[in-house]
């Protein structure tokens, strides 16, 4: 190993005992570059049956148990970051993000608390935040006034379910201050409004989370966004029983952004004391470049964003963030303990549901300084340049229909059966072949193991098949860096080849 000038020697000595890890760096980075989906396919019950074992009476050696995961577990996982993998989120290959987590570990900072446990770390964490907050529009205090946590003006999550119920957390605590001490006493006042068709399962798991039961008020959407008339019918119904009202920056399947400007104004002149929350998970990407940033326009009008680094920034799982207008706003959920959390940078007392918090920060703090602004308007700018073209692509070929107009990544399709055209009124039958053969199709795909892509059902908002209907829908995601017009291309012939098979088999 070379030397470097005034390096410490305790860190550059080499160590035998690290060779294992040096040799595991190196199984990673080669799955990570290998061409497929899979290594190998084998059955849940054969995986189950493979891996669910006893615990050996004797251990094994690190070098041993690396054999052991190399032959048997790591050729049955799922590779996301190769470029036949186009159905989900980021690929989690972005050099500096993998950087930034091996540290993390080997560090071993707990964000808990700062004095003792993370001095540097956690205002790693604070810069990030702070990052993020400005992409959205929130305006930070100068770093001189940054005097503790409640500053700051936002948490990091395991992932986007976390920072959403932490979002309806304080939502109910804006409603009714005396629920954190004296529990939930009139559920009647803490609906939630979502989109019918496209909220995600997140916020409803986290009304039964933070005991107010299910609520959940569903309003009319148009185009994937919410019918405004209906949103505020809606609330004049439920006048004085709506706590929070939930719109999409980019929904979890069609990533639609919806008009969040004219969404805050209908909520506010109903009611200015509901709790305005934005997902925007996937609509993160939006603000890296000035040529898609109109597409949020408005969000940082919102009390509350929740922001997912791991599906749009090529940062590894999991990392989340719950970002908030007003940073004291935070206190309302906030806990204490004279054991750990005693001091005015310790995120463990500002963090609901985490306790020991890890340095995930880490990663995205390396993911943007090694990007800068201008890397991460690139990525952005290229992945709905892929996404159109793609939509191209699919409007190109007969058998299949695509559901919506892309704005971020995505583009939902269904494929269509020989005797079916879309051109005329389908009927309830036509669908029903049509969401059969997509739902058999996929499953083909998960069996083969070649190539990935998403399914789910989709209500078709924009009439494109049988309008309001359920279609169960595939999805192409232009997250890979590694995706070139070529693979865009061979999946979707692959997909004609796979209805050609299915509709095959059934003559």
């Amino acid at each position: 190993m070379p030397r470097k000038p005034n390096e410490p020697d305790r860190w550059r000595a080499a160590d035998t005992a690290s060779a294992p890890l040096h040799r595991a760096l190196d199984l990673g980075i080669l799955f990570k570059r290998q061409p497929d989906v899979f290594a190998r396919r084998m059955s849940t019950d054969e995986i189950r049956d493979r891996v669910v074992t006893e615990l050996p009476t004797e251990g094994l050696t690190v070098e041993q148990a690396l054999d052991r995961f190399t032959v048997e577990v790591l050729p049955l996982c799922k590779n996301e970051a190769s470029p036949r993998f186009l159905g989900f989120g980021d690929t989690g290959d972005d050099p500096g993000a993998l950087v930034g987590g091996v540290l993390a570990m080997l560090t071993q900072q707990n964000l808990i608390n700062q004095s003792f446990d993370s001095p540097s770390a956690t205002f790693i964490e604070i810069a990030v935040l702070r990052w993020l907050r400005e992409l959205i529009g929130y305006t930070n205090a100068d770093v001189a006034d940054v005097s503790s946590v409640w500053d700051v003006g936002g948490v990091v999550t395991h992932g986007g379910t976390t920072s959403n119920a932490v979002a309806m957390l304080l939502a109910r605590e804006a409603r009714a201050r005396e629920t954190m001490v004296g529990g939930v006493t009139d559920v009647e006042r803490f609906g939630v409004v979502v989109p019918r068709g496209i909220g995600h399962y997140s916020v409803r798991s986290a009304l039964a989370w933070i005991g107010v039961g299910t609520r959940v008020i569903e309003v009319k959407t148009r185009g994937f966004r919410y019918d405004l008339d209906d949103l505020a019918r809606s609330l004049d119904e439920h006048r004085g029983r709506v706590m929070a009202v939930v719109a999409y920056a980019g929904d979890s399947r069609t990533q639609t952004v919806d008009h969040l400007r004219e969404v805050h104004d209908v909520v506010r002149a109903a009611d200015p004391a509901i709790w305005l929350h934005a997902d925007a998970c996937w609509g993160l990407v939006a603000t890296f470049s000035d040529a898609l940033r109109h597409l949020v326009a408005g969000i940082e009008l919102f009390d509350s964003v929740t922001v997912d680094p791991h599906k749009v920034m090529a940062v590894p799982y999991g990392l989340s963030a719950l970002l908030v207008r007003r940073p004291d706003s935070l206190r309302m959920v906030a806990s204490h303990s004279d054991l750990i959390m005693q001091e005015d940078f310790a995120f463990g007392q500002a963090t609901p549901f985490i306790g020991t918090k890890d340095w995930s920060s880490l990663k995205l703090w390396m993911m943007m300084v090694t990007n800068g602004r201008t890397g991460l308007a690139e990525i952005a700018d290229r992945r709905i340049a892929l996404a159109r073209r793609f939509s191209e692509l699919v409007d190109e070929r007969p058998g299949l229909r695509r559901l919506h107009e892309p704005e971020l990544a995505a583009v939902a399709f269904a494929c269509l059966p020989s005797g079916v055209s879309a051109d005329g009124c389908l009927t309830s039958a036509d669908l029903e072949e049509i969401n059969v053969l997509n739902a058999r199709v996929h499953q083909r795909m998960l069996e083969d193991g070649r190539w990935y892509l998403h399914h789910f059902t989709l209500p078709d908002d924009n009439g494109v098949l049988r309008r309001g209907e359920i279609v169960h829908a595939l999805r192409f995601m232009a997250n890979n860096p590694r995706l070139t017009e070529s693979h865009m291309t061979q999946v979707l012939d692959y997909v004609a080849e796979l209805c050609r098979q299915v509709e095959a088999c059934d003559e």
